[in-house]
This record gives C-alpha cells, sequence and structure tokens, in this order.
C-alpha cells in the first residue's frame, strides 16, 4: 500500500521528470508538442497535488506552502494560448521554440517553485 506521502512524492518526482524533459529540448520542429505535452502534465500534476493536499483527513503542514505556490502558478501563468497561436506559425522555428520552452521554464521557477519541490522531495 502507498503512503499518503509517497503518493505525493510520487507527483512531485513526475513533475521533476517533465520539467527535465524541457531543459533537455533541442529546439527542433516538432519539440512544440512536446512542450505541450509536458506542460500539461505539469499543470495537471499541480492541480492533483492541490486536491490531495486539500483532503481534510491529510495533515497540510509539510506541503502548505508548496500547495500555495502551486495554486499561485495555475492562476498566473497559462501558455496554452500562446502554443495554439503559435503552433501554425512558427512550429518549425527553432529561436521561437527556444523562447517559448524559456519562458515555461522561467514561470516554473518563479518563486523558486522547482528549487522547493527538489527541497520536499529530499525531505522525504
Amino acid at each position: 500500500m502507498v503512503t499518503y506521502n509517497d503518493y505525493l512524492k510520487g507527483i512531485l518526482e513526475k513533475v521533476q521528470i517533465a520539467y527535465s524533459t524541457l531543459g533537455k529540448l533541442e529546439d527542433k520542429p516538432g519539440d512544440l508538442d512536446t512542450i505541450k505535452k509536458e506542460i500539461s502534465k505539469i499543470k495537471g500534476f499541480f492541480q492533483v497535488f492541490i486536491t490531495k493536499t486539500d483532503n481534510e483527513n491529510n495533515p497540510l503542514s509539510d506541503f502548505s506552502e508548496l500547495k500555495s505556490k502551486f495554486e499561485h502558478y495555475l492562476d498566473t501563468y497559462s501558455f496554452e494560448k500562446e502554443i495554439e497561436t503559435m503552433a501554425p506559425l512558427y512550429a518549425n522555428d527553432s529561436n521561437r521554440l527556444k523562447n517559448m520552452r524559456l519562458k515555461i521554464m522561467e514561470s516554473l521557477s518563479d518563486k523558486k517553485l522547482m528549487n522547493d519541490i527538489e527541497y520536499i522531495l529530499d525531505k522525504l
């Protein structure tokens, strides 16, 4: 049986993997689909984390700050419209792909979000 902490750890590990995948992209044609897929995964994992930590039967103290940062991210950042607009025009433009990818990675570093994820993972 998977414990509550192990479950949340698994979610955070998946966020790190998706972030790492974004960092490894080489801004080649076709990478826009990968960028779209990875940002969707990350946002989905954030939402699952928020939902699971909202459960009244589980202690929030260890995760409340991270949950707050996830909520801030979901409320503040949205790249889907830009990606959809960009897709037909610039899907093969490596400079635009790089700029989009770096903006997404920068947004994930806002308020040291990725550092906090790493810290929590080390703590668990």
